[in-house]
């Protein structure tokens, strides 16, 4: 069907599932409740012949992110909560919009949400008017991201120097731990240098950014 309609695998599966499932599937009645929807927007506000193709580009990208996050070894359900944060053009949704947006439940949204929270990637903000909290990604929490991974490096390097030392750097074994000692060394120095310098990108083109955490 994907194929056929040139439409992502996801929407086809988003789209059954809001109107009865695979087993229960009726367009007509699919068709009408897609008209509904479109009559209860705002006065005033025409929806755009891009829309449908804008929403399916922004599911793509955001299929696409949450895959490379997986990838990096995030759980799954973190990876795609924070692939829809990343994605949206708010900026921040709340833990029902999230399940919403990705068809799960609660539980699970609070679940992911805890675990990057205590990642430092996102943040909670109040919202006074709604009287409920939003999760924001947190510009920032990338370059806090390379400090930890250069801390880690920093370990590594002043372990392999220890071993290193007490070897003796003229047997075999000393050598090749010394030389992973300055690799690591050097490289995570450079890592670090270049990433307080491209720090300010973060933010700089964000609107209405806050300023970063020291």
């Amino acid at each position: 069907m994907a194929r056929r309609l040139a439409r992502s695998t996801s929407t086809i599966s988003r789209e059954v599932g809001r109107n009865g499932g695979r087993a229960g599937y009726v367009p007509d009645k699919a068709h009408r409740s897609t008209k509904r929807r479109a009559h209860q927007r705002k006065p005033g506000t025409e929806p755009s012949v891009l829309a449908p193709r804008r929403l399916e580009t922004v599911r793509a990208v955001e299929d696409r992110m949450a895959a490379t996050l997986i990838g990096t070894g995030l759980p799954r359900m973190s990876a795609r909560v924070l692939a829809a944060l990343l994605t949206t053009d708010d900026t921040g949704m709340s833990a029902a919009e999230l399940g919403r947006q990705l068809r799960v439940s609660s539980a699970s949204v609070s679940k992911s949400v805890g675990y990057l929270e205590g990642e430092g990637v996102i943040r909670r903000e109040r919202i006074p008017q709604r009287r409920v909290e939003r999760y924001v990604v947190d510009p920032d929490a990338w370059f806090q991201a390379i400090l930890a991974s250069a801390q880690r490096n920093h370990q590594l390097a002043d372990s392999a120097r220890r071993g290193s030392d007490l070897l003796g750097r003229t047997t075999p074994a000393g050598a090749r731990l010394h030389a992973l000692s300055r690799f690591h060394q050097q490289l995570t120095n450079d890592i670090i240098e270049r990433a307080r310098h491209w720090r300010p990108v973060l933010t700089e083109l964000l609107p209405e950014a806050s300023a970063p955490r020291m």
